[in-house]
């Protein structure tokens, strides 16, 4: 098992991802993502909440299942085929690095079993970075929301299911709920307009196309 030599300070913002190792596919159909995201809602809790004891409730109603303590604020995510992004503070001492072991081993553990596979799913140590200040918070909050503009365009980010850009975009979605509201009201206050965002972005990768 691979080890953290840094630790994480409470309070802080930090840009966690990793991806499959062996840069396998680690999302391969639309349940497997919804999977992820239930594990990204549940593991963010000071007590264990197995996904195991809620096999008889929809995605939408274990999305609403009361938590404890929060481990984690998390401000941003995205998950696409091979990896995901996360921007997340620290709200308790070794909160981080708890809540990513906790979301990495329940669903690894249900893909595993799934495709009959054993073994880790996801490079490990996850790799992290440090944000220490609000523009550069805004700049990988953006980063994180534009990550899938290959794979269906810049047009359809605010589609994009898994990812909290649609969020961002006023969307009613169920997986509100991963968001902590606090970062959410925030990100909503400080960051473009998501149209605004999208026409940067396009003016911006037409530049290195030219």
């Amino acid at each position: 098992m691979a080890y953290r030599r840094t630790a994480f300070a409470p309070e802080e913002w930090y840009h966690c991802y990793t991806r499959g190792v062996e840069k396998r596919r680690t999302f391969e159909s639309p349940r497997d993502y919804e999977r992820f995201l239930e594990a990204l809602y549940l593991s963010n809790s000071s007590e264990q909440t197995p996904r195991g004891n809620f096999q008889h409730l929809s995605h939408g109603e274990i999305m609403q299942l009361p938590r404890s303590d929060a481990l984690v604020a998390i401000g941003a995510y995205c998950l696409m085929p091979t990896h995901f992004h996360l921007l997340i503070k620290e709200l308790k001492p070794g909160g981080i690095t708890k809540f990513m072991q906790k979301v990495g081993t329940s669903y690894t553990m249900y893909f595993n079993i799934k495709r009959e596979r054993v073994g880790g799913l996801f490079v490990t140590p996850f790799r992290s970075k440090h944000i220490n200040d609000d523009r550069y918070l805004q700049q990988v909050a953006q980063y994180i929301h534009l990550n899938p503009h290959e794979t269906v365009g810049l047009k359809e980010l605010r589609n994009y299911p898994y990812s909290s850009f649609p969020d961002y975009c006023g969307e009613s979605r169920v997986t509100q709920t991963i968001l902590d509201k606090e970062a959410f009201n925030f990100f909503t206050d400080t960051m473009p307009a998501p149209e605004t965002l999208i026409e940067e972005a396009a003016e911006y990768f037409s530049t290195l196309k030219s």
